[in-house]
């Protein structure tokens, strides 16, 4: 099931790249990332109403590990998303996007180093062959 929701991780993640393209002529990209973030926030909060998430908040304590990763993503993901709008607005998207998933061989790396996951051979092969593929589509 992770293959399917990943694949269409994919597609969303391209649209996303075509849609900011479209939509960055005219906006300066702050401005645009937080437009973006705040339908992302009406959208989740929403979703989360309506499959009864909120519901156990109140016995959640925000003071955990758990909560501090999420909230480090959540800000790694903000700057994320603001650099990859400032390089589509003055950039190929077809460039930006390749360039930006090379963040699938630092998660390799990292994820090595701070969560113990296997480097098989084919995991190093398929990250040299994915920084080789970047290369070549932007240069």
């Amino acid at each position: 099931m992770w293959l399917i929701y990943a694949l269409f991780s994919a597609v969303s993640a391209a649209l996303v790249a075509i849609f900011a393209k479209i939509g960055l002529g005219g906006v300066d990209t702050t401005l645009a990332t937080t437009m973006r973030t705040l339908i992302m926030f009406l959208f989740f909060a929403t979703t989360s109403f309506f499959l009864k998430k909120f519901e156990g908040l109140s016995l959640v304590s925000f003071y955990t590990k758990d909560w501090i990763f999420i909230i480090l993503s959540g800000l790694a993901g903000a700057v994320s998303y603001l650099f990859y709008f400032l390089a589509l607005k003055y950039g190929l998207a077809s460039r930006v996007a390749v360039v930006d998933r090379l963040s699938f061989v630092l998660v390799i790396i990292l994820s090595a180093l701070f969560l113990g996951e296997a480097m098989s051979w084919k995991v190093v092969i398929g990250a040299v062959l994915m920084v080789a593929g970047a290369l070549i589509i932007i240069i």
